[in-house]
């Protein structure tokens, strides 16, 4: 296996793991590459001892209450996160030129003060050209055994002024979820959210928002069938 380039996520998650000095920010505190929760604040005042990760029914408590402000990285990974977000600023112009680039090759219109793409449907996850699944680069501090996973779409969702679902739009994303991996596990109708659960960020809580994505988690799965969707 090749070593990771210096843009590629893990090249950072190696410096910041071994970090001589865990106190040590990776930027000005006044200026950071994006929104910092207080959530974040107090997690960059951690070290990787101090912290316990999210277990799956805490995870279920937190998206069922509507308390994502909550959901925390490890503390190591925000650091490498921030630092990451820094160098991509530099060498792409942002974290979505970036992802657009290198993890999802697609090629925008010309469009000011919006991504657009061309588009198969108008109708969301209709058409696989639409959308893409991929591992999250930068997940969120989980127990063993519980995967990342990020949908990218190349439209927007329905969605509120603030980003949260519409009741169309939550209808359109449990569809897909159903279909693309509630299905694939063996998760039946009535026990949602045993073996996977899913979330969309609203905008404050976003660190890309050019991009529409949705969350999505799911736990016990072997590599055979999260090879579909971590790539």
């Amino acid at each position: 296996m090749a070593p990771p380039t210096q843009d590629h996520p893990s090249h950072f998650r190696q410096i910041w793991k071994s970090h001589p000095d865990p106190t040590t920010l990776p930027f000005p505190k006044d200026n950071p590459p994006f929104n910092l929760t207080t959530v974040d604040w107090a997690q960059l005042n951690l070290t990787d001892s101090q912290y316990s990760p999210h277990s799956w029914e805490n995870l279920r408590h937190l998206i069922g209450s509507g308390q994502l402000d909550e959901l925390k990285r490890w503390p190591s990974d925000l650091k490498a996160y921030l630092a990451w977000s820094m160098h991509v600023k530099t060498q792409y112009g942002s974290a979505t030129e970036y992802l657009l680039r290198e993890r999802l090759g697609w090629v925008s219109l010309p469009a000011e003060n919006v991504l657009k793409f061309d588009i198969k449907s108008t109708i969301p996850f209709e058409h696989e050209e639409d959308y893409r699944i991929l591992g999250n680069d930068w997940p969120y501090g989980l127990a063993e055994g519980i995967t990342h996973i990020v949908v990218w779409l190349k439209s927007p969702l329905d969605a509120d002024g603030e980003g949260a679902l519409t009741e169309s739009g939550r209808s359109a994303v449990e569809g897909f979820v159903r279909r693309e991996f509630r299905e694939r596990v063996g998760e039946k109708d009535g026990e949602e959210g045993a073996m996977v659960m899913w979330f969309k960020n609203t905008k404050n809580l976003q660190s890309v928002r050019g991009l529409e994505h949705v969350h999505v988690l799911v736990r016990g799965l072997g590599e055979e069938v999260l090879g579909r969707w971590m790539k």
